[in-house]
C-alpha cells in the first residue's frame, strides 16, 4: 500500500527527515514511536504533501504510483487520508456541510455521527470552540465520511481524557476495519494504516501489526509493537539510538 524510500525532507531549509525507509503493507497497521522532535508528525505531514515539506530526496509509492510531488488533493483523491495532531479551525463552515461535501455514504456518517455524539455539532464551525477530545471525534467522523483505503493518525489520544480513550479508540477500531468482511483469523482486507502514538493506549483498541522507532528524523529500527513499546516504558529512547550506533 505504502512504500517510502530514503525519503529525505527540509523544512524551511533544515533537515527534519533523513533517509527513512518505511513500508505498510495493504490491510496492515503500522505503529510509529518516537520522542518529541523526532520528525514524526512530519513525516505524516509530508506523506500527505502539505506545503512547506520539501523533498530533497527520495520517494513516496502509494498503490504502485510515485507521489512523492502530488497535491494533497490527489493523494485525498487515490484514497488517502489523515486526522492530524491539532487541526485548524474551519470559521465559516459547518460541520454537516462539511460532512456532506466530502461523504461517500451520508447514512453511514449519520449512523457514526449519532454513535460518537457528534450530532449535535452539525451547525457549529468545525473546531472552533470545540475541546480536545470533540475536535478528535470531528476529525474521526470526516476520515469516516472521506472512506480512505489508507489512514494516518497523528497521537489520537493526545488530549483525550481517561472517558473518551474508549470510545475513540473504538470508533479506531471500526474505522480500520470497516471494508473487513472474512472471518476466522484476523482480516486483512480492512484499511492500512500508520499510527504514531506516544502512551501506546490506543494499542488497547487496535491490533498493530508492525512498529518503528525514529529518533533524529530517521527510523531506528521496527519490530512487534507492543514488544517494542514495552523495552520504551522501560529503557526510553536512549538504548535503542545506542543499539543503531552499535550496528553501524
Amino acid at each position: 500500500m505504502l512504500e517510502i524510500n530514503n525519503l529525505t525532507v527540509e523544512i524551511g531549509g533544515r533537515r527534519i527527515l533523513k533517509g527513512v525507509d518505511l513500508n505498510v503493507e495493504a490491510g496492515y497497521t503500522n505503529v510509529l514511536f518516537g520522542p518529541n522532535g523526532a520528525g514524526k508528525s512530519a513525516l505524516l505531514m509530508t506523506l500527505m504533501g502539505f506545503s512547506g515539506y520539501n523533498v530533497v530526496e527520495g520517494e513516496i509509492i502509494f498503490k504502485g504510483e510515485d507521489i512523492t510531488h502530488m497535491s494533497v488533493y490527489e493523494r485525498a483523491q487515490m484514497g488517502m487520508g489523515i486526522m492530524t495532531q491539532r487541526p485548524p479551525n474551519m470559521s465559516g463552515v459547518k460541520l454537516y456541510d462539511l460532512l456532506n461535501v466530502i461523504s461517500k455514504d451520508m447514512k453511514d456518517t449519520e449512523e457514526l455521527a449519532e454513535t460518537i455524539d457528534m450530532v449535535r455539532f452539525y451547525e457549529r464551525d468545525v473546531n472552533v470552540g470545540f475541546s480536545g477530545g470533540e475536535i478528535k471525534r470531528s476529525e474521526l467522523l470526516q476520515l469516516s465520511a472521506q472512506n480512505p483505503d489508507f489512514v494516518l493518525l497523528d497521537e489520537p489520544e493526545s488530549g483525550v481524557d481517561l472517558v473518551s480513550i474508549e470510545q475513540l479508540g473504538k470508533t479506531i477500531n471500526n474505522l480500520l476495519q470497516k471494508d473487513c468482511k472474512c472471518a476466522g483469523d484476523r482480516c486483512k482486507h480492512g484499511k492500512s494504516a500508520l499510527v504514531i502514538t506516544h502512551t501506546g493506549q490506543v494499542l488497547d483498541y487496535i491490533e498493530p501489526d508492525r512498529g518503528y522507532i525514529l529518533c533524529n528524523g530517521t527510523v531506528m529500527c521496527s519490530g512487534n509493537p507492543r514488544e517494542m513499546l514495552t523495552e520504551i516504558k522501560e529503557q526510553g529512547y536512549e538504548e535503542c539510538i545506542k543499539c543503531k550506533l552499535m550496528k553501524i
